[in-house]
């Protein structure tokens, strides 16, 4: 009987074996938040690319008249597998951006974080993280 020496794997094929970050996010394998992700692609199939942030307040309060979309929170969705941003309804969006910014830089938990996303479609969001 002989004795095969087994090959070893190279790095490069191991990160070829890798699945692509489309296909993982489609797996929904992803777990991290939205900002930490650098994007994510909401429930209508859009997808939202980190444009820039943290946001100075004075640009995210002319967002968050001028934005097409705002969010404030995410919430974790099980059929998924991902989190996923709570998007505000025009009424809420002062009431909203009155909380948000009382909490930019605050002392205490929650603190508010503004980012702007890009969307695929050419819509612009204003992004509000809450930290607890």
């Amino acid at each position: 009987m002989s004795k095969k020496q087994k090959r070893a794997t190279t790095f490069a094929e191991e990160l070829a074996a890798l699945p692509s970050p489309a296909e993982a996010e489609s797996r929904g394998s992803s777990v991290q938040m939205p900002v930490a992700a650098r994007g994510f692609t909401d429930a209508d199939g859009c997808y939202w690319q980190l444009a820039r942030g943290p946001l100075d307040p004075r640009r995210a309060k002319r967002l968050a008249v001028d934005a097409d979309v705002m969010t404030m929170g995410t919430y974790y969705e099980e059929r998924v597998e991902r989190w996923l941003p709570r998007f505000l309804t025009e009424a809420e969006r002062p009431a909203a951006w009155a909380e948000a910014r009382a909490r930019f830089d605050a002392d205490e938990l929650p603190i508010h974080e503004a980012y702007e996303f890009a969307g695929e479609d050419g819509r612009v969001l204003l992004f509000i993280e809450t930290y607890c």
